[in-house]
């Protein structure tokens, strides 16, 4: 079988998030995990830690690389992370499911294309995205 070093890198600021779901490392951690089956990804290990005073960190390795998420709830900030290699698996898709959860009131999302030669950017269909 030949691999192709192709991938799909989607980065997203989200603000306006509840402070509750940012703050609640149990929940966000659930939400990954659905994330990355939302995508088709498969799931190789899941990390996850709170911070105190606020804040959590969840990392989903993936054999197709990773899911990531880092909250900032006293400024109802995160950070979405999701890179994936070849076409079977699309990032987007569990971008897509952590927004539709998060419900954040602002988003700010750029995609890079990877893996081709030279880092390309693509889709930024809006540079910013205001939910209602």
């Amino acid at each position: 079988m030949e691999y192709t070093t192709f991938g799909r890198h989607v980065a997203v600021d989200t603000w306006g998030v509840d402070f509750d779901l940012l703050n609640n490392e149990d929940f966000l951690q659930v939400q990954m995990v659905e994330a990355a089956d939302a995508c088709g990804a498969t799931i190789l290990s899941v990390q996850s830690r709170q911070f105190e005073p606020q804040g959590a960190t969840v990392l989903v390795m993936l054999s197709e690389s990773h899911l990531s998420i880092h909250t900032y709830p006293e400024r109802g900030f995160a950070a979405i992370d999701c890179y994936t290699c070849g076409e079977a698996v699309d990032p987007q898709l569990a971008v897509d499911y952590l927004v539709s959860v998060l419900k954040p009131e602002k988003i700010f999302s750029k995609t890079l294309v990877r893996g081709n030669g030279e880092l390309e950017v693509v889709a930024p269909v809006k540079q910013q995205i205001e939910l209602v």
